[in-house]
């Protein structure tokens, strides 16, 4: 007869505690009844089951999940690099390359924010003419040099030199870089520039590498592709397709790099000749991630594996009009009625999905905190009523401009100081001549431009209004003589009458075509005819920006971290190769830029910056429409990704050292 496996268990002398021993498990079979040997198993594994469990919740409970080394991502690009060198890149291609292979001075934090990175900190001194730079001394060179103050020192110097032709020297002039020490530099500046931190994120290179190497053959080296950094990746292999061009360029991490080194193992950009081979090549999974291409191709890359980053970039587009090249923009009450005719609200829906911000200033208020203009409304009824009273009629669906108002005659004694309606009438008679107010602005007040002209025309006709009076110059004062003079011009000036056409200048670029083709529709209600005219940007930039050719220009600005709208509205950058597209000159306007520039604080240059967007906002010398989003596409593979806004476009690999892959789990105790 079988005993019971409790009760062999029993007859058995062991310490408390102690599992059996081998040959009594043998014996388990022999002991158990026929009920037991079927749930013996069965409550064997939800034991261990179970115990699996447990251990498993209190693993989990006591240790954290955290990044570990390894991984590779691959970017596609559309183009070819050209120079990874931050004195010549000037193309998109080669600031990417350049942001993740070299290091600043200072860099941009993913929020924007201003930091340091090979500088441990600067003072300002001399009411902001001076900054002392402390460098980090821990710092080597991908080939293993130590870096130092004269890698500053060369870098700049290198960029001021007209020789080598560096994209950045303007950013630079009137800097001069001092050696205080191996590890502290002084930058003396000609003006106050409260903008000048920025400046200090421009990245470094080694002296060691380029000091021998002539201005003209600087361009021709190979470390132009093969670049020697000093950044968290450093340069491992590129390989060229049959035909000679850059297939792709692999970087590996830096494993001595002075800040956080990176997770990712290796990081590969691939050059493709458009975006269609590129889109296809991600489709195959050639490619991990891109810069997102424009709203409508967006949900056909976008996949359940990939995420779309949105994020903010201090940039946006504006239409500039430029009276120079059509005289109808020198009246304000047109520029007023073209921007109340155009729907921003239906732009930022057709174009860009609304994947963005409308913008009313060219400050960008909403970015950096400044108070906010009054917003354009949208009243075409209102924009037609301007245009009235600017002189224009809609004659069968047709804008009609005449050269003169009808039943000209100017009867008041007019002079410096005069303001009303026949002042303007003067104006607008004065405009017909371009040697005599080729300012042509018709504002009602009787300025100082208004006056000149008035000279300009008396001695335009000297024999009628001056000589009877004996006089060799002009007066600037509209009297008797030579208001009758002006009644009898004005009067006989008149010609037929002809529908307003206006032409619209963009690049040829997908986003800025659509743009100009809803602005097209939306101005054509006011009876304008519009011709929009499209160019690569090389050729744009050549031929039409450089020498301001061009009635309406659709074009986009980026201001910076740190907002600098002088380049783009100063009178003194109104021509050849300035930024002042829309040819605007204030004397107020220029004073408020130029005290925003040298402010000692954040809130001088705030105050500043707000005076002059109200001046802006109020002379219409552009019709500013919207900020887009930056849109970045990476596998959701890529954790550690944390972007808000970026300076350009090359920052979104801003923080790229902590982008991971893989995890591990530790203890935390």
């Amino acid at each position: 007869m079988k005993k019971s496996f409790k009760k062999i268990l029993d007859g058995i002398k062991r310490p408390l505690l102690s599992l059996p021993s081998r040959h009594q498990w043998k014996l388990l079979p022999r002991v158990l009844t026929k009920k037991e040997k079927i749930f013996f198993p069965i409550f064997s594994c939800i034991f261990l089951i179970s115990s699996y469990i447990l251990l498993n919740s209190l693993y989990s409970q006591k240790t954290v999940l955290k990044p570990s080394q390894g991984g590779s991502y691959i970017e596609g690009v559309v183009g070819q690099p050209r120079f990874i060198n931050p004195i010549l890149t000037s193309s998109d291609i080669d600031r990417d390359l350049t942001e993740i292979l070299f290091s600043g001075l200072y860099k941009y934090n993913s929020q924007g924010e201003i930091v340091p990175s090979m500088a441990e900190s600067y003072k300002v001194n001399d009411q902001g003419l001076l900054y002392e730079v402390s460098l980090r001394q821990d710092i080597l060179w991908h080939d293993g040099e130590k870096f130092t103050a004269d890698d500053v020192i060369f870098t700049i110097e290198s960029i001021q030199n007209p020789n080598y032709k560096s994209p950045e020297m303007i950013n630079w002039i009137g800097v001069k870089i001092k050696k205080i020490s191996d590890f502290r530099i002084a930058f003396q500046l000609k003006d106050p520039y409260f903008p000048f931190p920025e400046h200090l994120t421009i990245k470094i290179l080694p002296e060691h590498i380029f000091k021998d190497i002539a201005p003209e053959n600087f361009a021709l080296v190979s470390y132009n592709l093969q670049p020697i950094g000093s950044g968290p990746f450093k340069f491992e292999e590129i390989r060229y397709n049959q035909l000679g061009k850059v297939e792709s360029i692999s970087l590996s991490r830096n494993q001595d790099y002075f800040g956080k080194v990176s997770y990712l193992d290796k990081i590969t950009f691939k050059f493709f000749e458009t975006e269609q081979a590129l889109i296809k090549m991600l489709k195959k999974n050639e490619v991990d991630g891109m810069i997102a291409p424009n709203e409508k191709k967006l949900s056909s890359v976008k996949t359940s594996s990939s995420s779309i980053y949105h994020i903010l970039l201090p940039r946006y587009f504006a239409v500039f009009l430029n009276p120079e090249q059509n005289p109808i923009f020198k009246e304000k009450k047109v520029r007023e009625a073209i921007n109340m005719a155009t729907d921003k609200t239906e732009i930022l829906k057709r174009v860009i999905e609304e994947n963005g911000r409308i913008v009313n200033s060219p400050i960008l208020p909403e970015i950096y905190g400044f108070e906010k203009p009054a917003n354009n409304v949208f009243d075409l009824q209102r924009a037609q009523e301007l245009l009235n009273e600017a002189g224009f009629e809609k004659e069968s669906g047709m804008l009609i401009a005449r050269q003169i108002i009808e039943d000209f005659e100017l009867s008041q004694y007019l002079e410096y100081g005069s303001e009303g309606k026949e002042v303007e009438q003067l104006q607008r008679c004065l405009a017909i001549f371009p040697d005599v107010y080729p300012d042509g602005t018709v504002s009602g007040y009787f300025g100082r431009k208004t006056e000149q002209a008035v000279t300009l025309f008396q001695e335009k006709y000297k024999e009628e209004i001056l000589d009877p009076w004996n006089f060799d110059k002009g007066t600037g004062i509209v009297s008797k003589t030579t208001r009758a003079k002006l009644n009898e011009v004005c009067n006989s000036s008149t010609e037929e009458p002809e529908q307003v056409k206006i032409s619209l200048t963009t690049v040829d670029q997908e986003l800025l075509l659509k743009t100009a083709e809803v602005l097209k529709e939306q101005w054509e209600k006011l009876g304008i005819e519009v011709q929009i005219k499209s160019f690569s940007f090389n050729e744009l930039s050549r031929d039409f920006i450089q020498p301001r050719e061009y009635e309406m220009l659709l074009f986009g600005e980026v201001l910076g971290i740190i907002p600098d709208p002088f380049p783009f509205w100063h009178s003194s950058r109104s021509q050849d190769l300035g930024l002042n597209l829309a040819i605007y000159k204030n004397d107020e306007a220029d004073d408020f830029l130029e005290k925003a520039r040298k402010a000692q604080t954040a809130e001088d240059a705030k105050e500043n910056l707000e005076n002059f967007q109200n001046i802006i906002v109020n002379d219409v010398p552009a019709i500013f429409l919207y900020n887009p989003d930056f849109l970045y596409l990476l596998p959701k593979k890529i954790h550690g990704v944390e972007l808000n806004m970026v300076a350009d476009a090359s920052q979104r690999f801003i923080g790229i050292e902590n982008w991971y892959i893989k995890t591990s789990r530790s203890f935390s105790f």
